[in-house]
C-alpha cells in the first residue's frame, strides 16, 4: 500500500532539547496506525510537529510525497492534514454549529461548507440536537465528538488524533472507536491515533508503532504487536 505519510528522521523539541530523535513512520492511505508508549514517550510532540506547532530541527514530513515542513496552518489543512488535539480544542463562547464552521476556516471552497456540516450532523446525530449550545454546555463526550466533526469538516484525508478516550466513559470510547473504524471503511481517512486506551487503540488499528524515550522502538501490525508479550511486558503495561 502506498504511505500517504511517511516521515523520516524527524528529530524536534522545546528550546533547543530534543524530544523526538530519529523518528521514521509510515501510515498507508486508508488506514489508522496507533502511536502508542507510556507517558513522556514523544507522542503528543510527534503530532505536534507534524501539524506545524513544533519546528523540526531536522528530517521530513512528507504527506502524499510533498513536504510539509515550513507551511503554514491554512496550507497543511488545504492540503488535507486535520489536528484533534489533546483536550478537544472545543471554543466553549461558541455554539456547536460556530465550532462546525471553524472547520471550514481555510477551505479553498468555503460557500460549499453546507454539504460537510450537513454530513457531520449525520455522523453525530447528539450535536444536531444540541447545535444552539455552547461549548461549555456540552458533555466530555460530546466535546470529543464535536472536536473530531469540526476537523472532519475540512475534509482531511490525515487526521493525527491524540488521546481522544481521554476522560471519557467506557461507552463513548467504544462509540469513537467505532466511529474511526467506519471514517476507514466508508471515507478512506487516513489516522495517526495517539491513545493511552492501548486495547481500545490496537482494536481499531492496522499499524502501531511504539515509542519510547522519543524513539521508535517498534512498529508493525497491530495484531503483531498484542502477539508480542515481551514488548507488550515491556512497553504498553499488559
Amino acid at each position: 500500500m502506498t504511505a500517504l505519510l511517511r516521515v523520516e528522521g524527524l528529530t524536534a523539541g522545546y528550546g533547543g532539547v530534543p524530544v523526538l530523535h530519529d523518528v521514521d513512520l509510515a501510515v498507508p492511505e486508508g488506514t489508522i496506525c496507533a502511536v502508542l508508549g507510556a507517558n513522556g514517550a514523544g507522542k503528543t510532540t510527534l503530532l505536534r510537529t507534524l501539524s506545524g506547532m513544533v519546528r523540526p530541527d531536522r528530517g521530513r514530513i512528507l504527506l502524499d510525497g510533498s513536504d510539509l515542513r515550513g507551511l503554514p496552518v491554512e496550507q497543511l489543512i488545504r492540503r488535507g492534514l486535520a489536528h484533534v488535539p489533546e483536550g478537544r480544542g472545543v471554543i466553549d463562547e461558541l455554539t456547536v454549529e460556530e465550532n462546525l464552521w471553524l472547520g471550514g476556516l481555510f477551505r479553498a471552497d468555503r460557500r460549499a461548507l453546507r454539504g460537510p456540516l450537513r454530513e457531520a450532523y449525520e455522523l453525530f446525530p447528539a450535536l444536531y440536537a444540541r447545535r444552539r449550545h455552547a461549548g461549555h454546555q456540552l458533555s466530555g463526550g460530546e466535546r470529543q465528538m464535536l472536536a473530531l466533526a469540526r476537523a472532519l469538516v475540512a475534509k482531511p484525508r490525515l487526521m493525527l488524533l491524540d488521546e481522544p478516550s481521554l476522560g471519557l466513559a467506557p461507552l463513548v470510547v467504544a462509540q469513537i472507536m467505532a466511529l474511526l473504524r467506519r471514517l476507514r471503511d466508508d471515507g478512506g481517512l487516513t489516522v495517526l491515533l495517539v491513545e493511552q486506551n492501548v486495547r481500545s487503540a490496537l482494536s481499531v488499528a492496522d499499524s502501531a508503532v511504539v515509542m519510547a524515550q522519543g524513539r521508535v522502538v517498534a512498529a508493525d501490525s497491530a495484531g503483531a504487536l498484542v502477539g508480542d508479550d515481551a514488548l507488550r511486558h515491556a512497553y504498553l503495561g499488559f
